[in-house]
């Protein structure tokens, strides 16, 4: 049997970037090395940094995946200020096969690959096989793609629906939105539903509540663990309802029976809370669709390296 080949995969974040390498799709799990990027000027430091450390001089392959548009083989980060090109994965690596990838396209390329005990259940319902899927990625931003199989293989075009507007439903959504507004100029999806999304949410109802604080994210999700603080029990309510309302929506546009899958840091933070914080109803609150939306199931895919697998998966299919 020939060895599969030796590639170097990196999923960058608007904090950190993960490096790993990987025979073929598989990832080497003890190969997984995360570097803050305020500790360095650019992705090409931070994958030398890690060839040295591994001791490998050059590998078969390279894919990163990126938090921002890719356009024309170069990557402009949303929440950071680097900007990433094909030339710079092949000068940094050596490497003959290279690519460049979206941060919601590479789990979108995972899904198959993922052990069945990382999948959180959090809407029960079908999931047909062949039929086209969604990922939803809420970490510290927020950003959405189907996949869709074809006979040329696996299509996961890329999206940056982080950035339409947010939902509103009633009137505490509208004056959330003017809060957000007022802040930050453009009410996005992003700005509620992500790291930053939910402190603007805790400030939001603190404000109401007649006692502003500003908090950061590590400092409400343990509040909202604990159960003990109400105005972050109602931070993490109102999250989870309008995440279930966007992500019913995004379901309406792409129609993915296949299942759709909530990724990123966040969206596991809140695995525990979905249900109760109300997600499955806000998801099938679609009027005369109500039913319709039974047809699709939610899973939080619970695996932090999933980004990495899925480039390693398009890598794989590329260099064939």
């Amino acid at each position: 049997m020939a060895k599969a080949p030796l590639c170097l995969v990196a999923d960058i974040g608007g904090t950190n970037t993960r490096v790993a390498l990987s025979d073929g799709t598989v990832v080497r799990e003890d190969s997984v090395r995360k570097y803050r990027n305020a500790e360095h000027d650019g992705l090409e430091s931070v994958i030398r940094s890690y060839l040295a450390e591994e001791g490998v001089e050059r590998v078969d392959g390279v894919c990163a995946c990126a938090a921002g548009p890719v356009k024309d083989g170069v990557a402009t980060l949303t929440n950071l200020d680097w900007t990433i090109d094909i030339e710079t994965l092949r000068r940094a690596t050596g490497a003959r096969f290279s690519a460049l990838l979206n941060d919601l396209q590479a789990p979108g390329h995972a899904l198959g690959h993922i052990a069945h005990e990382r999948l959180i259940p959090v809407i029960d319902g079908p999931r047909q096989s062949g039929a086209s899927m969604l990922v939803v990625n809420v970490g510290t931003g927020f950003n959405a793609a189907p996949v869709h199989e074809s006979e040329y293989g696996r299509v996961v075009p890329a999206s940056e629906c982080g950035h339409i507007n947010m939902p509103v439903r009633d009137e505490a959504d509208l004056r959330l939105a003017r809060f957000v507004e007022k802040a930050h100029g453009f009410p996005g999806v992003e700005d509620v539903m992500s790291g930053r999304g939910v402190e603007r949410l805790h400030a939001f109802v603190t404000s109401e509540a007649g006692a502003p604080v500003t908090w950061t994210t590590s400092q409400i999700i343990p509040a909202i663990d604990s159960g003990t603080d109400a105005l972050a029990t109602e931070t993490a309510r109102i999250f989870c309802r309008l995440l279930g309302t966007e992500t019913g929506n995004l379901a309406l546009i792409h129609l993915p029976f296949g299942g759709i899958y909530l990724v990123g840091g966040i969206a596991r933070a809140f695995a525990r809370h979905y249900g109760p914080c109300g997600f499955a109803e806000a998801f099938r609150d679609k009027g005369r669709f109500a039913e319709f939306m039974e047809q699709f199931s939610v899973v939080v895919l619970d695996d932090d390296f999933a980004p990495l697998t899925g480039c390693a998966v398009h890598l794989a299919h590329l260099m064939r």
